[in-house]
């Protein structure tokens, strides 16, 4: 099987010296960029599977090397920065990063977010097959939600946020992302309507809505669906 390649954009060079060899370990091939600029050539021309990035560039904020990447690729994205405001991470996550990672950080929680970050290469916006989690059992096609074999009863709406969640399984959505994409984006603000809706739907498809191990928050920034068993 091929080495999937990373590319690692990061102007600290200490970071750069722990990733390559920790990386490189884990059966990743590696790929440096110190600035924005190289990181946009990079993918461009080296072809990496994924890119962990940091925000603070010297050249320009990791969040334009963000926006210029989704103009023309859907490649993986993972935020490495010590960048911890929430607003941060929204506003990353929003333009089209797929994780983020806070520094200081371990180097088994960031190849755990690889992995994940990498199978969802190339199923971005792909209709999901049967998901099941947790003993929820999820089919889109007939449109059918249910637990040990008993339906369970969604709305319209809570059935649209579930599939939502579920498409991006693994993966942060922001509340913004969740509004304005189930409700369209004059609700794009409006958390207390999502929190309700979560509410809802938790008591539906949880074994114990008080412990959520499907749809679990990310505080601040938004939720994230457990992945399939």
């Amino acid at each position: 099987m091929n080495q999937s390649r990373i590319l690692v954009v990061d102007d600290e060079p200490q970071i750069q010296r722990f990733l390559k060899p920790s990386l490189t370990a884990a059966g990743y091939e590696v790929v440096e960029a110190m600035t924005g600029a190289e990181a946009l050539k990079a993918v461009a021309t080296q072809a990496p599977d994924l890119v962990i990035l940091d925000l603070g560039l010297p050249d320009m904020d990791g969040k334009e090397v963000i926006a210029s990447l989704r103009g023309w690729s859907d490649i993986p994205i993972l935020i490495l920065s010590a960048r911890d405001r929430e607003s941060e991470k929204i506003a990353a996550l929003d333009l089209g990063a797929d994780d983020y990672v806070e520094k200081p950080f371990g180097i088994g929680e960031l190849t755990a977010r690889i992995r994940t970050a990498l199978r969802h290469r190339g199923r971005r916006d792909a209709i999901p097959t049967v998901t099941e989690i947790d003993g929820l059992t999820i089919d889109p096609i007939k449109r059918l939600v249910s637990r040990a074999g008993d339906p369970v009863h969604l709305t319209p709406k809570e059935y649209d946020l579930l599939l939502l969640l579920a498409r991006h399984a693994g993966r942060v959505v922001t509340h913004r992302t969740l509004l304005t994409s189930v409700w369209g984006p004059a609700h794009g603000d409006d958390l207390h309507y999502l929190r309700v809706f979560i509410g809802q739907l938790r008591q539906k498809i949880e074994r114990d809505p008080t412990h959520p191990r499907i749809v679990r928050t990310e505080p601040g920034v938004g939720y994230r669906m457990a992945e399939q068993e």
